[in-house]
């Protein structure tokens, strides 16, 4: 009877567990106002992208900020946020470059900046309430997004930042020097799926000329229209299908 009972308390268990609702693992997005942008005119690609995925396997969240840099999404607790949340399975998409910068300092214009580069050079700041801050390089922000995801068991993927609306001599400037190479050495060196996506970008906005590219911005040089969101969202995924060995594949539609 005591054996009996016990296999039965486990079918209990088992079905138990069968009713419990499972959670979908949670497709991350982090970055600036060209991943999230809450303004009625431009829109981020992290908000479109969102449809382009199996939504009732996967869950997206868009938690970029506009106007956050590596360094402010830190320091403003955004980045703890978004860890507490984290489980095995997740996934969490990185997209900076554009607030990084000024030299980065106290003032209003300085408090986003970052060190250039990938290295461990730091800077030391005090707030003018006293307050100590050691300011890194833009790769070594990187690093810590992709290492503190890995620890909860889930994925980094480093994205370059989309181009601005900046064209010389018909062709558009390209990240390929500072932010965009910096990106894509840090994912090289922490083994991590990288999307060039200011490259990416870039090649369509070539090949459509500088006047059907300015359509996409409504405003200024660096912040799209739904239309041009739509068209860096649409990248993001062409690109992540040249990823073979990444797990959020699966979630495509």
């Amino acid at each position: 009877m005591k054996t009996k009972s016990i296999f039965i308390a486990i079918g209990i268990s088992l079905i138990s567990f069968a009713f419990i609702p499972q959670r979908k693992p949670a497709l991350h997005t982090i970055g600036d106002s060209t991943v999230r942008n809450s303004n009625k005119e431009t829109w981020g690609w992290g908000t479109p992208i969102a449809s382009l995925f199996d939504t009732t396997k996967l869950h997206v969240e868009n938690n970029a900020m506009a106007g956050r840099s590596t360094r402010t999404f830190i320091s403003e607790g955004r980045w703890a946020k978004v860890l507490e949340t984290l489980k095995p399975g997740d996934f969490v998409t990185m997209q900076f470059g554009h607030n990084e910068g000024s030299v980065p300092d106290t003032s209003k214009a300085g408090r986003r900046g970052v060190l250039r580069g990938i290295g461990e050079e730091t800077k030391e700041l005090t707030w003018p309430d006293g307050k100590k801050e050691i300011v890194h390089t833009y790769g070594w922000y990187l690093r810590k997004f992709i290492n503190e995801t890995r620890a909860k068991g889930a994925t980094p993927i480093v994205i370059s930042m989309i181009p601005r609306n900046e064209f010389r001599n018909g062709k558009v400037l390209r990240a390929d020097k500072d932010f965009g190479k910096w990106a894509a050495e840090v994912a090289k060196e922490e083994n991590t799926f990288f999307i060039d996506l200011n490259k990416i970008t870039a090649d369509k906005y070539d090949s459509l000329g500088a006047e059907k590219v300015k359509l996409f911005f409504p405003g200024d040089h660096t912040h799209t229209n739904l239309a041009g969101a739509t068209v860096n969202a649409e990248s993001v995924i062409e690109e992540l299908k040249m990823l073979k060995d990444c797990p959020l594949n699966t979630f495509i539609k």
